[in-house]
This record gives C-alpha cells, structure tokens and sequence, in this order.
C-alpha cells in the first residue's frame, strides 16, 4: 500500500508516517521511483504505535518494545519490567501533580476568603 492510502486507512498524517519510520517504528520498502510501499499489515502496525503513544510511551520505548508486541497488539512479558517502570513513573507524577493542584486550590480558596472578608 502506498504512505496516502496508510495514512488514509488509520487517520494518521504522511508526516507522522514518515517520522514513524524515521524513528524505526514502522518499515516500509522504496519503489524504483522512490515511493514508499507498506506491507499489508502497516495498519495494524500505525494501530499498535498510535496505542501505546496513547499509554504515554516514548518512541524510543515503543521501538524497544516491538520485538514483543503480539499481533493481538498485546506485549509479551519480556518487556513487563519497562512497561512497570513507566507506570510507577507516571504513577509519581500525578502523585506530584495533586499535591500541586491542592497547593493551587487552598491558595485559591484563601484569597477568595480573604476577598469576601475585606475586599
């Protein structure tokens, strides 16, 4: 299949197919014209990238990771200590995030008290 009937079938745009590529997520094989031609199971393959870009994934983890990303898009359990280390991680974050976001609404809260009290 050629980049625009890819993009075409997965909603994603040439340039991010292209980058893809660029990153060695995706392969494809160049004509003697020098257009690009993908395999019959490119779509499945923009599917499972677009997926773990979604679960917040790195291209550079996501290409580590696809020696054992099943065809079911599922990944086998050589990777699962990756996979751990990226939830803990963003697990950590949000941790972070709501200590901050309740910082923000108590000094939100204090003003508007203040506000209310003495203008």
């Amino acid at each position: 299949m050629k980049i625009g009937e890819l993009a075409a079938a997965t909603g994603t745009s040439v340039r991010l197919l292209r980058y893809y590529e660029e990153q060695g997520l995706l392969e494809s094989r160049r004509l003697g014209t020098g257009h690009r031609r993908y395999d019959s199971d490119a779509a499945a393959v923009v599917r499972r990238i677009r997926a773990l870009l979604d679960a917040g994934l790195p291209t550079r983890v996501i290409r580590d990771l696809q020696p054992c990303i099943r065809q079911d898009g599922t990944v086998a359990g050589c990777k699962l200590e990756t996979l751990q280390e990226h939830l803990d991680g963003l697990d950590a974050r949000i941790s972070a995030l709501s200590e901050t976001r309740a910082s923000l609404a108590g000094l939100v809260s204090d003003t508007r008290a203040r506000e209310q009290v003495g203008g």
